[in-house]
């Protein structure tokens, strides 16, 4: 029988599965094509960077051909169109797309410009929606298929200074679950991730005593790590999901429960 571990005893959950990531150069995506692959997926990582990209398929996979980096940018409905008609001609279909992509350009209400506004919006809600369109119209030709939101607990709560980003997270859950309730009869599932204070380049920029602050709001006592997240994704893009949708799962050691 093949192998269907992924070399440390854990089954592959994701094995013959392809796989889509935005904004996988870095940080959370990264991590996220990192677990998918891990688990049996050949991976396409996109992002805004392409030279990011393919590096970081080539840091994964190294000269493999099952796990590779190309640019798009999300909110292109062009773009977006040709990564997934591409994903389709090299590997056969989409089993799971993840909508990661995004941005923040954090302000108080009283300073924010309308260009931060439009730009956060922009790039998490109208990039969520048009990888939520093109992958679900694949999928339905499939009759199978998952398509994972990365929202965050920032669009639960909200957090000062981010009034685009907490809103915009808050409408991809919305997205999400309408999403999810016109392709369910295509046995085409959507579900959303929504993290907390996870360990990544970004949070590592925080001023060490708000980071300490945040932390300790944690029931937990902890912050994330990105495998975290990306093991939320690995279930709900594997069988083991396979009656879950319109949910959203909470990664956040307890945050806001």
């Amino acid at each position: 029988m093949p192998d269907a571990s992924t070399g440390d005893g854990v089954e592959k959950l994701l094995q013959g599965k392809v796989a889509v990531v935005t904004g996988a150069a870095q940080g959370i995506g990264l991590e996220i094509a990192r677990t998918l692959h891990r688990h049996g997926s050949q991976v396409v990582l996109a992002d805004l960077d392409c030279d990011g990209a393919r590096r970081a398929a080539a840091g994964i996979a190294g000269a493999g051909t099952d796990c590779v980096g190309t640019a798009c940018d999300v909110t292109a409905e062009d773009q977006v169109k040709q990564l997934v008609a591409t994903t389709v001609r090299d590997f056969g279909r989409v089993d799971l797309f993840v909508n990661n992509a995004g941005i923040t350009r954090d302000a108080s209400l009283k300073k924010m410009q309308v260009a931060d506004f439009d730009a956060v919006i922009t790039v998490h809600l109208r990039g969520t929606w048009l990888g939520v369109r093109e992958a679900a119209a694949v999928m339905r030709e499939q009759r199978s298929g998952s398509i994972v939101n990365i929202s965050s607990l920032s669009g639960k709560s909200g957090n000062p200074g981010q009034t685009n980003y907490s809103a915009a997270k808050a409408g991809i859950v919305g997205l999400t679950k309408a999403a999810a309730k016109e392709v369910a009869h295509h046995n085409v599932r959507i579900n959303a991730v929504q993290p907390g204070l996870i360990r990544t380049p970004m949070t590592a920029a925080m001023p060490p005593e708000v980071f300490a602050q945040r932390e300790a709001d944690v029931p937990m006592k902890r912050a994330g790590e990105p495998h975290e997240v990306a093991g939320a994704v690995v279930f709900l893009g594997s069988d083991l999901s396979s009656y879950i949708t319109g949910t959203v799962i909470e990664v956040g050691g307890g945050r806001y429960m």
